[in-house]
C-alpha cells in the first residue's frame, strides 16, 4: 500500500481500493480465492514447479561455491561473484532478457556518483585536517575520551570512504596519539579496526548497504535514522570492551 508492504495475517488488514496482494499457494485455488475477494488479477500467474524448485537449488549451490572460493583465498570474492553470475546465465537459471531487469540502476548511479566523495576527501587534505585536530585539541583529554574521540571520528569517516580506506588513514593517527600519550598504541588501533567496520549511516559506506537498498525499499535517510543509534551502542559497548582486552 503506497509502498509500504504489510506481513501477517490477512484477517488483521482492512483492505482499501488500490491495495496491491501477493497470493502464494496452490494454483488450481486461485480462481476461486480471487472470485470470492473480489480481487484483480494484474500480473499472469507463475507456476513454481519442479523445475523452479531445481534452478533454485544449483544458484543456492553455485552461490555457495563462490563464497567458498573466496572464503579459502582461492580467487577474489568479485571474479568469484562474476562467475557464478556467467553460470547462472549459461545453466540458464537467469534468463539473459532479465539481466538487464535485475540490475538495481539507482543504486549503481548512486555508487557512481558518491565514490568520488571518498577521494575527494583524502585529495583536499579533509582527513589530514580531521586527524590533526585531534591531535591539537586544547581539552585535556584522558586515553579513554581520546579513545572515544577517534571511534568517533573514525566511524564519521567510514560513512563516506571505503572502510580499509578509513582504517588505513586513521591507523597512523591513532599511533601518533599513542605516542603523544604515552600509551599502548593496541587499544587505539583496536579502536580504529572496530569502528572503521561500523559504516552504518549511509548506503554507501559499505557496499552491503546499498546491495539491500533497492530490494528493501529504503531511503537514503532510512541509514542514518537507525545506524546512528547503532554506532551509539556499538561505542558504549566496544570502549569498556576494547580496554578489558587490550588495556593502556
Amino acid at each position: 500500500r503506497q509502498g509500504r508492504a504489510f506481513r501477517g495475517r490477512m484477517g488483521q488488514f482492512k483492505f482499501r481500493p488500490g491495495d496491491l496482494v501477493l497470493f502464494y499457494g496452490p494454483r488450481d485455488h486461485m480462481p476461486d480465492l480471487m472470485a470470492r475477494m473480489g480481487c484483480l488479477t494484474l500480473q499472469e500467474r507463475i507456476q513454481f514447479g519442479e523445475a523452479s524448485h531445481r534452478h533454485a537449488r544449483m544458484a543456492i549451490a553455485i552461490f555457495a561455491a563462490a563464497v567458498a572460493l573466496a572464503t579459502f583465498n582461492i580467487m577474489p570474492i568479485t571474479i568469484a561473484l562474476g562467475l557464478a553470475a556467467v553460470a547462472m546465465v549459461v545453466l540458464n537459471i537467469l534468463p539473459v532478457r532479465e539481466i538487464y531487469d535485475g540490475i538495481d540502476w539507482p543504486v549503481v548511479v548512486l555508487i557512481g556518483a558518491l565514490i568520488p566523495v571518498g577521494d575527494a576527501f583524502d585529495a583536499t587534505g579533509t582527513t589530514g585536517l580531521i586527524a590533526q585536530g585531534i591531535l591539537d585539541s586544547p581539552l585535556p583529554l584522558n586515553p579513554l575520551a581520546v579513545l572515544t574521540l577517534l571511534m568517533a571520528v573514525t566511524m564519521a569517516l567510514s560513512a563516506v570512504l571505503n572502510n580499509a580506506a578509513t582504517a588505513v588513514i586513521m591507523g597512523p593517527v591513532a599511533l601518533t596519539l599513542s605516542q603523544r600519550l604515552g600509551v599502548d598504541p593496541d587499544p587505539m588501533l583496536m579502536g580504529v579496526a572496530v569502528a572503521a567496520s561500523c559504516a552504518f549511516v549511509t548506503p554507501i559506506g559499505h557496499q552491503n548497504n546499498a546491495l539491500v537498498m533497492g530490494p528493501g525499499g529504503y531511503a537514503f535517510g532510512d541509514y542514518w535514522r537507525l545506524g546512528l543509534p547503532l554506532q551509539v551502542v556499538v561505542l558504549v559497548v566496544a570502549v569498556p570492551a576494547i580496554l578489558l582486552f587490550w588495556p593502556f
